[in-house]
């Protein structure tokens, strides 16, 4: 027999054309190469950044705010941006720094929890109109059609009035608006998943209605709706500002964008630095959001998706 190292031998570590089985590279991970393409799309890490800044902003301001955001002095009354006030004073002489870091945490928080809300109400109304049918579809859909009718800031400034002016009824009402887009996204998902083979094999092997939406499907619809709840917490976020200018979120005395805005428009020309370091912020986290949401939508969608 010839030598295992010649040339008529066959090492036992090579496949029948001679190739290393060692040579070839293991398949990557769908959640590695998701953060591979999120990686290369540099705007999106731009607003991650931007929004991790603003998370931990939110979450460490009661120990990075210079001074307390309440406190007033009429010897500092609307001074400009100086050392001791990097962003000046209002017109009560409070810190526009404390403020702001305050109000910025006041946004995420409203951001974050009406989108919450409007996933915990929408996902499952629109699994059960997709997987449901009949009439139950129908009413689903009716309603979810007529409140999208309507603009989403109008019928949240309109819930919002009726419940009240407070920021958790401002939170309320942007959940309660945002959830039709919710309820039509996860109903398309479910139409679409309705008609696969495994949702009927896992019908025919017995599994409640509950179980084929929250446990065969729900998963399945997991990236695009990670995608819409990115761009509708930007959405919330302006929509909370609107209202606390309005006067019907976040109320006086405590900081918020939306009511230092409301508060700096009798000072646009005295003291123009009120309105400019809090629409900055808003702008900012809003753009922020968006531009990773996009990359998201970019990442997650099977469809759109480049190497």
């Amino acid at each position: 027999p010839c030598a295992p190292g010649s040339r008529h031998g066959r090492d036992p570590k090579l496949g029948r054309r001679g190739m290393s089985a060692t040579a070839i590279p293991a398949p990557e991970s769908p959640t590695r190469r998701a953060i591979r393409r999120f990686l290369r799309h540099r705007l999106a890490v731009f607003g991650l950044v931007i929004v991790l800044a603003f998370i931990l902003i939110a979450i460490l301001a009661p120990v990075i705010a210079p001074h307390d955001p309440l406190q007033t002095s009429w010897s500092r009354i609307r001074k400009p941006p100086s050392w001791d006030f990097w962003m000046g004073t209002d017109e009560n002489g409070r810190d526009v720094l404390s403020r702001v870091i305050w109000g910025a945490r006041a946004s995420m928080m409203a951001g974050v929890v009406s989108v919450m809300g409007a996933l915990i109400l929408g996902v499952p109304l629109g699994l059960l109109a997709g997987l449901a049918g009949g009439w139950v579809d129908a009413v689903i859909s009716r309603i979810a059609d007529a409140m999208l009718s309507v603009p989403f800031l109008i019928l949240a400034i309109a819930l919002a009035a009726f419940l009240g002016p407070a920021l958790e009824n401002a939170m309320l009402a942007i959940a309660i608006t945002a959830s039709p887009v919710f309820a039509r996204l996860s109903r398309g998902m479910a139409l679409d998943a309705k008609a696969t083979d495994w949702i009927e094999a896992a019908r025919a092997l017995g599994n409640p209605a509950w179980r084929t939406a929250f446990v065969h499907v729900l998963p399945n619809i997991i990236p695009p709706l990670l995608v819409q709840a990115t761009l509708a917490i930007a959405e919330a976020i302006i929509a909370e500002a609107a209202l606390s200018f309005l006067g019907l979120g976040m109320q006086p005395p405590n900081p918020s964008c939306g009511s230092m805005l409301n508060s700096s428009q009798r000072f646009l020309t005295q003291a123009p630095w009120l309105s400019i370091f809090p629409g900055v912020t808003i702008m900012v986290v809003v753009l922020a959001f968006n531009l990773m949401g996009d990359g998201l939508r970019d990442v997650l969608d099977p469809k759109g998706a480049k190497e």
